[in-house]
């Protein structure tokens, strides 16, 4: 198995710690950058395999730590009347793409969450994020396999900045356990 690990930072991940087969790729910060740099690294590497590992803002109060994504939405797809929030216009694509695994689900945006939305609260979105829904629609796109795993550093609100800043780096240790367990089946 050919894994690539895509995450946006290097302060949310380091790449020295990947095991071996793994390979990581910085996409960046936004849809826009982590769609270029996933599909030029999936074009490169060929994995069998993307899994995102990355922060995110919780909206669901009773969640913490290190989640696995089993869904993600577009949360800032905004072309009301053409289509309803979250759904691209004009467009065939899944409007909710699916891992196939874990139990939340994330709504991706390219802005950093510092209110409340009634939207993702009605929608019963768990975390928000900025990276995962272009990840997740380059490896459909290409028939790849795609896992997402996030650490929540914040309550998406007006201490996010400062909450993310502090705990940026507080998931690595988790991820790479769950990776090297539950991802590559070694001890």
């Amino acid at each position: 198995m050919t894994v690539l690990v895509v995450t946006a930072l290097r302060s949310e991940l380091n790449a020295d710690r990947a095991p071996d087969g793994v390979q990581v790729v910085f996409g960046g910060v936004g849809k826009v950058n982590t769609a270029l740099n996933t599909t030029i690294a999936l074009l490169k590497s060929k994995p069998t395999l993307v899994v995102n590992y990355g922060t995110c803002g919780k909206i669901n109060p009773r969640l913490h730590g290190l989640l696995e994504i089993s869904e993600v939405i577009q949360r800032d797809m905004m072309a009301m009347p053409l289509a309803p929030r979250g759904v691209t216009p004009l467009s065939d694509d899944d409007a909710v793409l699916t891992s196939g695994h874990g139990t939340a689900l994330c709504g991706t945006g390219d802005s950093f969450v510092t209110t409340s939305d009634p939207w993702l609260i009605e929608h019963k979105v768990d975390v928000v994020d900025m990276e995962l829904f272009a990840i997740a629609r380059v490896c459909k796109h290409f028939g790849v396999a795609w896992r997402a795993f996030k650490f929540i550093t914040d309550g998406a609100d007006d201490t996010a900045h400062n909450d993310w800043t502090a705990n940026v780096a507080d998931g690595e240790d988790l991820f790479w356990d769950v990776l090297r367990r539950d991802v590559l089946g070694r001890p």
